[in-house]
């Protein structure tokens, strides 16, 4: 098990025994972990480990059945979503779940409700920055966009909200190769500035190369946790989900 750090002001998100069912069937089992500032974590398993299920839960869009999340401090367990998104927990959430009628700004807009409006021409302009084809196409209907520009857009929806933990959910699900590499290197460049990070993917060996810290689920229950480098060596790992 490796040495975590145990600074409590450098910890922004701590969750203990998190429990989550749809009916009957529990798809979150005690889930326990924490990030800390800065750090980018990936969550890594098979398709119904419970990775969406689990960030769902953390922004509050999923209900919990037990457990507790606390959150800069603060236990946000019984809190709102949109209010855990105005406290800085922004999801760009699994299958990109654009506004597909409304304009490309008006996508990014939505994403900053929670924000000053004095805020908004400067996030508009980063989010353009990161994503010049947005700009671009700003006045057209988001479901014109491709699947990798809407991934795009999904992510700065959710860069507008002016994150402390920035939740991504299968990010590269269904892009090509050239779009893949393209969408993690703007999660490199965000990791970068110093912003905390929760990555839950199916391309596990491309989260854990750029993840500080990782995390395996399985059936709703972490079996492994590491170093991202140290989890791509592990041979449980390779074997199950990096084809090696």
């Amino acid at each position: 098990m490796e040495a975590l750090r145990i600074i409590d002001g450098d910890i922004l998100l701590k969750v203990t025994n998190l429990e989550s069912s749809y009916g009957r069937i529990k798809a979150l089992k005690g889930l326990s972990l924490v990030v800390h500032r800065g750090e980018t974590v990936a969550l890594v398993g098979a398709n119904g480990a419970g990775k969406t299920t689990f960030l769902r839960a953390l922004s509050g869009v999923q209900p919990m059945c037990a457990g507790q999340i606390w959150f800069d401090g603060e236990d946000v367990s019984k809190v709102r979503s949109d209010q855990r998104m105005s406290r800085g927990i922004c999801h760009s959430p699994e299958g990109r779940q654009v506004f597909g009628p409304l304009s490309i700004e008006d996508n990014l807009r939505l994403g900053a409700y929670t924000q000053s409006k004095e805020f908004l021409p400067q996030d508009l302009e980063r989010v353009y920055t990161m994503f010049p084809i947005l700009k671009e196409k700003r006045k057209l209907p988001a479901g014109t966009l491709s699947g990798g520009q809407q991934q795009m857009l999904a992510i700065g929806r959710a860069l507008m909200g002016r994150p402390k933990l920035l939740l991504l959910d299968e990010p590269s699900m269904g892009l090509a190769p050239l779009l893949v590499a393209e969408v993690f290197n703007v999660v490199k460049a965000l990791k970068r500035e110093g912003m905390t990070i929760i990555l839950a993917e199916q391309n596990a060996f491309a989260a854990l190369a750029l993840a500080d810290r990782g995390y395996v689920l399985e059936t709703g229950e972490i079996t492994l946790t590491g170093h991202g480098q140290d989890l791509i060596k592990n041979e449980k790992v390779r074997a199950a989900y990096l084809g090696m």
